[in-house]
């Protein structure tokens, strides 16, 4: 009985010598990466390939993956999901700067010359969609709550700081991660890290002008995120990076009292689009149309 093929075996396999990348993470089916690059590979008439490879969180799994890269003709880089982006850093000969200051790297672009770049689009994505979908939202009108201290929470704290928000408030169910977060971000220009406990989430959203959600909570199969948006004025925004499902319980209940909602599915499609033009070459947009068919492939 012969063995199963490897997973860099059936990415070949399906890429069948075309350009490619994939998304890579462990596990990996549930993203919708090849969806959102697979519609721009169709759009733009590019014979090239996007697909899914599990790769186990371990520094002997991560060094594989990146010696495939580097050998493989055909491979232009690959996206990272969790659990990957923190500890595929050491394996990479360099890290761009945005990322080193985010201390994460969610795309991975193989040079001219074979090396590896290590970068960060999560920043650009979180703030491009906030801007697409809440035009009206400006950074230095008040504070913004941030629930979470994770890897995503980085990004996003990276890019309310450099967009101007003056008050930062930082909210974790461990509020050791959040002091570290805010420490690692504090501000040169006289804005503000405030670092609440958990308990205090709800009495936090006093007078914020974004309350933005980087936990798992109240994604499919994870607890829901308890929080009672009383004291969150009508005219704040409220964004939720999770994506499964699009209308998580948060966005719900904002929406039932009028708050403009951001939900994940458009920070997902605006971080792919750097990583797309560095592999691939044509400079690319998000439109309705992709959106639609993303969420489409989502079951939504």
């Amino acid at each position: 009985m012969s063995a199963a093929p490897s997973p860099y075996d059936t990415l070949l396999a399906e890429a069948a010598g075309r350009p490619f990348s994939a998304i890579v993470g462990w596990p990996v089916e549930h993203s919708r990466s090849p969806a959102l690059h697979g519609y721009w590979l169709k759009k733009h008439r590019i014979d090239g390939h996007y697909g899914r490879l599990p790769v186990e969180p371990n520094a002997a799994a991560l060094g594989t993956l990146a010696d495939f890269l580097r050998s493989t003709p055909n491979a232009r880089g690959c996206n990272l999901t969790l659990p990957h982006k923190i500890e595929i850093m050491p394996f990479l000969d360099r890290i761009d700067a945005v990322a080193r200051r985010i201390g994460a790297v969610n795309t991975v672009v193989k040079q001219p010359d074979g090396t590896l770049e290590g970068r960060n689009t999560d920043a650009f994505g979180f703030l491009e969609a906030l801007k697409y979908n809440a035009p009206h939202w400006m950074a230095d009108t008040g504070p913004v709550v941030v629930l979470g201290a994770g890897g995503a929470a980085r990004a996003v704290v990276a890019s309310l700081i450099d967009a101007g928000v003056p008050e930062l408030r930082l909210v974790n169910r461990t509020r050791e991660t959040a002091v570290d977060l805010g420490v690692a971000f504090t501000p040169a220009g006289g804005q503000r890290i405030v670092v609440g406990s958990w308990d205090e989430r709800s009495a936090l959203l006093e007078g914020a002008t974004l309350l933005v959600n980087t936990t798992s909570l109240g994604m499919k199969g994870q607890p829901g995120l308890d929080i009672d948006l009383a004291r969150l004025p009508h005219e704040a925004v409220v964004y939720d990076i999770v994506y499964v499902p699009l209308e998580t319980y948060l966005l719900a209940a904002a929406r039932s009292r009028g708050n403009r909602c951001v939900d994940g599915l458009g920070m997902l499609l605006h971080q792919g689009r750097p990583g797309f033009e560095a592999w691939f070459g044509p400079t690319v947009d998000v439109t309705a149309e992709q959106r639609h068919a993303v969420a489409a492939d989502l079951g939504a």
